[in-house]
């Protein structure tokens, strides 16, 4: 029996989404995410794996004249995406498919691809939830979902996604050499990061580059004024590349 939904809330209040009680739900990574993509007027989007659609509702909310599109392989999160969609009066179409086996109509290019992919190995636990585990766990499929969004990048355009920090390396395998940028999300300040966003301008022969990253907590557990500005005023975070 599926679990009820809760209402969580994003960009203080800006955006509203229905989530699983007890399935996997998005918070700090999916904000982060979407402040990552860099945005203009009018361009296509795509998310691989949207989930309740946080991330793509927070994309959105900074540019509400982007062509959206959202692939989520569970039925009933790809209708709850597309309720929470109109519950923002945002316009976006999700769309229920495997990422690895796309409907004919979204086997095109997208300017803007972005994912927050399962990135648990088998060194995981995987939950008891099935919904939450298909989420968290990517059973060794991790480097073919990084090939799955760039081959629907169109050249030119940018692929981001966000990660843990310890898959990096795998990760950069299955990416191009060159155009690519990392922008590590460290917990604290003296504390090595658990979450990294990666950004590849497709067709980029731009060198690799690591960027200062952002620290998310004070001391005090607090979130530091920089956190805060991307977490509640919806500020972009600055990668390197960011234009199309």
């Amino acid at each position: 029996m599926r679990c009820p939904d809760r209402m969580d809330w994003f960009l203080d209040g800006r955006v509203q989404a229905a989530q699983p009680e007890g399935g996997f739900r998005s918070g700090l990574d999916a904000v982060m995410l979407a402040a990552a993509v860099p945005v203009r007027p009018g361009a296509t989007a795509l998310e691989l794996g949207a989930g309740a659609g946080v991330a793509s509702l927070c994309l959105l909310a900074r540019d509400s004249s982007l062509r959206l599109t959202g692939v989520e392989r569970d039925p009933a999160l790809a209708a709850l995406a597309a309720a929470n969609a109109r519950a923002n009066g945002m316009t976006a179409d999700f769309v229920c498919a495997d990422i690895f086996a796309m409907p004919t109509e979204l086997r095109r290019d997208f300017e803007l691809v972005f994912s927050n992919p399962p990135f648990h190995g088998p060194d995981g636990i995987a939950p008891p939830d099935a919904s939450r585990s298909a989420a968290l766990m990517d059973n060794r499929q991790l480097q073919n979902w990084l090939r799955v969004g760039l081959q629907r990048t169109v050249f030119g355009g940018y692929f981001t996604m966000i990660l843990r920090a310890d898959r990096l390396d795998e990760a950069l395998a299955a990416l191009p050499a060159g155009g690519v940028a990392t922008f590590p999300l460290w917990p604290r300040a003296g504390i090595p990061a658990k979450r990294v966003i990666l950004r590849v301008a497709k067709g980029s022969r731009a060198p690799f580059s690591l960027a200062a990253g952002l620290v998310l907590h004070q001391a005090d557990g607090s979130f530091t004024p920089e956190a805060e500005a991307v977490l509640r005023r919806g500020e972009p975070l600055a990668l390197p590349g960011g234009h199309l």
